[in-house]
This record gives structure tokens, C-alpha cells and sequence, in this order.
């Protein structure tokens, strides 16, 4: 073989990359999989327990028999219990961002894309699934708030963002305070209808949206 010992040889390359490194990266593409599946299992499996527990802060073990996967697997993830509600928080939020847009992206005038986010948001509070998910979550979500400060606040950033746009187009002169105004304002009745175990009515939620855009009008 020309030059000399095999050691010295160099390997073979397809687009820059020795096939050295392409079998690392097919062996880790397969372990992310995996890794990504339990994840997802220990997601579920921990909104399944706290339903089941009212809301009530799950043990691990619980999870973990659940999820069907061993302490080693919710470690090789998860530092502790309160980062895995957090990544259900999170997650949790991120599909409710996905369907908010989608319901927005509806309509074309501003107050009726406020509207539809409005409604999407009392949604998790009117839906008896949702609600019984919502509710589990945002039980212990005030003590995730406070030991993960900096993710809370990207995610009710990124919430908020989405009624930049049309309160802009409302011609509001303070767009950051009204849409802030406005997510505290839903959220919360939302999160009081949950604590209550009681379902807004169509009347309740008509007129929270007219309360919000009255707001925004009077600007």
C-alpha cells in the first residue's frame, strides 16, 4: 500500500468528511432518536401522573414506572424533577404558541387575529381535556417560575409577540404595554377559571375579548 504502514494511511473522504467521522455521526443520529423517544415518554408520562394526582408534585419513581424507562434514563435527561415539569411547561407552551398562530393566521384583520388569540388562550380552560392537562401543569408552575426565571420569561415573550403585529395595525401607541395588558389579563382569568375547575362560558369569553379591544380602541 503506497506510503508505508496503515497508520499512516488517510481515510477515505465524501464531501470533506472521512468515513471515520460519518459512522460517529450515523451512531449518534441513532441515539439522539432514542433519546428524543424517551424524552417524549418521560413528557407524557408526567402530565399522565399529575393528572391522575389533581396537579399534585409527582415523584420520579411514579414517572419513571409510567414512562415504562428506568431512574438511569430520567437522569441521563434530567438533572432533578423540577427541570422535567419545567420541559413539560415548556413544551406545553410551545404547542399552544403553534396553534395560536395557526387560528390567527385565519383572519386577516387585526381584531379579529386578537380575538382568536383571546379564545385560543380561554381554550385551555374550556376544552375538558385541555383543561385537566392545563390545570396539572400550571399547579406547580409557579415554583418552576422562580428556579427557571430566564426560560418563564422567552416564553412569555415569544406569547406575547404574537399580538405585536395586529396591535400594531390597530394603530396602538404603546404596543408593548397593551400586549403585556392584555396577556396578564387573559392569562389569568384563564388560570382563575382553572383553579376553580370551572369552565368559561361563551358569554365570558365574548366579553373579554371586548373588554381587550375596547382597550386597545381607547389608546
Amino acid at each position: 500500500m503506497p506510503g508505508g504502514a496503515i497508520g499512516n494511511t488517510i481515510p477515505a473522504m465524501e464531501n470533506g468528511v472521512s468515513l471515520a467521522d460519518r459512522a460517529v455521526e450515523r451512531t449518534l443520529a441513532g441515539r439522539q432518536s432514542a433519546y428524543a423517544e424517551e424524552v417524549r415518554r418521560l413528557i407524557d408520562a408526567g402530565i399522565a401522573v399529575m393528572q391522575r394526582a389533581g396537579g399534585e408534585s409527582p415523584r420520579v419513581s411514579d414517572i419513571v414506572d409510567e414512562a415504562g424507562l428506568s431512574n438511569q434514563a430520567f437522569y441521563r435527561h434530567f438533572r432533578g424533577k423540577d427541570e422535567l415539569l419545567a420541559a413539560i411547561l415548556d413544551d406545553g407552551l410551545r404547542t399552544l404558541m403553534e396553534y395560536l398562530g395557526h387560528q390567527m393566521a385565519k383572519e386577516r384583520r387585526p381584531d379579529a387575529q386578537i380575538r382568536r388569540w383571546i379564545e385560543g388562550i380561554m381554550a385551555q380552560a374550556t376544552d375538558a381535556k385541555a383543561a385537566e392537562a392545563t390545570r396539572a401543569v400550571t399547579m406547580n408552575s409557579n415554583r418552576l417560575n422562580e428556579e427557571f426565571a430566564a426560560e418563564t420569561r422567552r416564553s412569555q415573550e415569544l406569547m406575547r409577540s404574537l399580538l405585536v403585529q395586529p396591535l400594531t395595525a390597530m394603530g396602538s401607541p404603546d404596543v408593548e404595554r397593551d400586549a403585556q395588558a392584555i396577556y396578564q389579563l387573559v392569562l389569568a382569568s384563564m388560570h382563575d377559571h382553572l383553579w376553580r375547575r370551572q369552565r368559561p362560558s361563551r358569554a365570558d369569553v365574548a366579553h373579554l375579548v371586548g373588554f381587550c379591544l375596547a382597550g386597545v380602541e381607547k389608546d
